[in-house]
């Protein structure tokens, strides 16, 4: 009889466990069920397999897909429609299940030109000025940036016979490849010496190669920074400014 009170003992307390057990774990399931029925739910783009660094845009159509998520869970600057980033490249690898964030997006032209890749207009050469400073913006100009190139020229005033010096933007909207041989940024200036040059590699076409070259030839070529890479300035297409050159001035 006492064996058959201890077997009896037992089983309800297994039994009792077991409903215990099943009352948690309902409660627990219930109680995420009202949360979830709670919270407000949002799109967000999420990553469905690896993209590396300088995917375009483009190609990410069948790599991402839409999820719903908690507006609490869903992150700071998170997409929900890839219209957002169009023509854009991404920037770092995107891993599977992370949300698509627009800062690892950018300009694939930025991109080259932080990396001195620049790719030449068509119908272009490249043409390499080695010029002072202060006749390159200073030495702050980079790959894909784009500038004016200036050529002064010695004429003569009709009315006057007097020597002039007369300016011309002899090319607009000259892509800059390669920027070398010299010091850059905003330290440049403190240099003194021979290394006060800079080598701006040009894309000219062959009509404004022969301008630009006439002019170093006379040691006469400034350049003017007219929009820097990626920026949607516009840029200056011509203009003339003359100069009246003094007889004292000839004669120095």
């Amino acid at each position: 009889m006492t064996t058959m009170r201890r077997v009896l003992a037992a089983l309800t307390a297994l039994a009792l466990a077991a409903f215990g057990a099943f009352v948690l774990v309902s409660y627990v399931r219930n109680a995420d069920a009202r949360a979830a029925a709670g919270a407000q739910l949002v799109p967000v783009l999420v990553v469905d397999a690896d993209v590396p660094a300088g995917t375009p845009v483009a190609d990410l159509t069948d790599q991402v897909s839409t999820a719903q998520v908690p507006a609490r869970l869903k992150a700071t600057g998170s997409l929900d429609d890839l219209a957002a980033v169009a023509g854009l490249t991404t920037t770092v690898d995107l891993l599977a299940g992370e949300q698509v964030m627009a800062a690892r997006f950018a300009d694939p032209a930025v991109i080259a030109a932080a990396q001195g890749i620049v790719d030449l207009d068509e119908g272009t050469q490249e043409v390499s000025l080695t010029l002072e400073l202060q006749r390159a913006v200073g030495a702050v100009l980079a790959p894909g940036d784009r500038v004016g190139v200036f050529v002064s020229r010695p004429g003569v005033d009709p009315a006057t016979s007097t020597p002039t010096a007369v300016t011309d933007l002899a090319v607009g909207d000259v892509l800059v490849t390669r920027v070398g041989g010299g010091p850059t940024g905003p330290d440049a200036g403190a240099v003194t010496g021979a290394l006060q040059t800079v080598t701006v590699t040009l894309g000219l076409t062959e009509a404004d190669a022969r301008a630009v070259i006439a002019g170093m030839e006379q040691e006469s070529v400034w350049l003017s920074l007219q929009s820097a890479a990626g920026s949607a300035e516009g840029v200056v297409t011509s203009t003339t400014t003359t100069n009246t050159i003094t007889d004292a001035g000839a004669d120095e």
